[in-house]
């Protein structure tokens, strides 16, 4: 059996869909993070993830949240925006038992409202999960 500490940052990468060359943002860093996840995302695009302050457009967003860190939708919408079209939000929470754990049923209800589509769920790390959000499909002209 493979655990998280076993797994390889091209797991972990690969998980949250993440390629060579990417731009990805990270939202919601504290002490807590992964750091095996910061590293395989680092590792992965060659490039060091970008912080709340940039100005691309971005390719993937990681979102670490906990309860307690604020209104989710709020933050959604604020990770939404520098979104290319085929972007993509991972919001990042601690697992289930663990300090601010927070309920699949919030993130599931507070993506729509932000614009957002949930598609699927992931466990990365030891420590925390993930809901991949995306946003709605472009419909043909």
């Amino acid at each position: 059996m493979v655990t998280a500490a076993d797994a390889g940052p091209s797991d972990i990468a690969g998980k949250l869909g993440i390629e060579p060359g990417m731009i990805v943002q990270e939202l919601g860093y504290d002490t807590d993070v992964d750091d095996q996840v910061r590293e395989a995302v680092e590792d992965t695009t060659g490039e060091e993830m970008l912080d709340e302050d940039a100005q691309e457009v971005i390719d993937l967003v990681i979102l670490w949240f906990r309860d307690g860190d604020g209104d989710l939708v709020d933050t959604l919408v604020d990770a939404r925006t520098p979104l290319s079209d085929e972007g993509v939000v991972w919001v990042l929470t601690p697992k289930t038992g663990r300090d601010g754990h927070l309920q699949p049923s919030e993130i599931a209800e507070a993506a729509p409202t932000a614009g957002l589509s949930q598609t699927s769920n992931a466990t990365i790390g030891d420590d925390w999960v993930g809901s991949k959000l995306v946003p709605p499909k472009k419909g043909k002209r």
